[in-house]
């Protein structure tokens, strides 16, 4: 009777540990949150060995964006536990849509070390989000916010352009971008992210692309959402859609290698009110 007893429970004990450890137990628990984009299904354990594959050394085994590499790279990898994303189309302090992340991994995030994944099939990309996003209790909590509405884009007029020019003024947005948009305004060395890390505001001046994309839709988006774990706020409580607009229509000019309607407009304008226009930030006397 004893030894009957003691087989049952090293039988027991076989089974526990086997459910632990065996692939399937793991793909269970990875595959509970899931991913779906344009009509694919993420599959986290197929997912898993992507990330192993491509990923690990930067985000880390635990997705904590404490890979290898990440001591060499800056900016430093996406912090996939505290699940704080930037480059998002739902409000500030809401998590992203699928469709959010996968773009991400698809575009790769310009001036970094994040590439591209398009060599990746769609549903791969699909099945690395579905793993990623096992890495953060927060998708279990909670839903992802709900993407803003972006209005019709109004006409690049010169009008619209020298509106955009006095907000980036009066908000101060020189501060951190420069009068030039070079990024180098005197709070530019102050800056640091969630984490306390150095970062720096976009320079325009020189940048063609966007992290976040490179149409006026995405940098319209970048206002009204704000990106999460760095100084730059959501302007969705204190810009009216029109004024957010006009903002895009005067960043434009300050890109002189990006051709726009808007950066046209203002420099026939520049050419015969050139005595009227006045400086920006200090310049100006401190933006007042």
């Amino acid at each position: 009777m004893v030894r009957s007893k003691i087989a049952i429970w090293r039988l027991f004990l076989a089974a526990t540990c086997l459910a632990l450890f065996v692939p399937g137990a793991a793909y269970a628990q990875e595959e509970s949150v899931g991913a779906h984009v344009n009509g694919l299904t993420g599959d986290a354990h197929e997912g898993k060995k992507l990330y192993r594959r491509f990923c690990i050394g930067c985000h880390g085994a635990e997705g904590n964006g404490e890979g290898e590499n990440a001591v060499w790279i800056d900016p430093r990898p996406r912090d996939f536990v505290t699940a704080l994303f930037r480059w998002r189309s739902t409000p500030t302090g809401t998590l992203p849509t699928d469709d959010d992340l996968y773009n991400t991994i698809t575009r790769g995030v310009v001036d970094t070390l994040m590439p591209t994944w398009r060599p990746l099939t769609p549903q791969q990309r699909v099945d690395l989000l579905a793993y990623i996003k096992s890495f953060s209790p927060r998708w279990k909590s909670q839903k992802p916010g709900t993407p803003i509405q972006i209005p019709a884009e109004p006409p690049e007029t010169i009008d619209s352009v020298l509106h955009g020019r006095q907000l980036f003024d009066q908000m101060q947005c020189w501060k951190c971008h420069g009068p030039e948009g070079r990024g180098d305004g005197p709070s530019a060395v102050t800056l640091t992210d969630d984490k306390g890390l150095p970062i720096k505001p976009y320079n325009f001046h020189d940048g063609t692309r966007f992290r976040c994309g490179e149409t006026n839709q995405d940098l319209y988006k970048i206002f009204m959402t704000g990106l999460d774990g760095t100084p730059m706020p959501s302007f969705a409580d204190s810009l009216k859609p029109n004024d957010a607009w006009d903002l895009v229509h005067f960043l434009r000019t300050l890109q002189p290698l990006v051709k726009s309607k808007s950066r046209d407009e203002w420099e026939a304008y520049r050419k015969t009110h050139q005595n009227e226009i006045k400086p920006l930030g200090e310049q100006a006397g401190g933006g007042q």
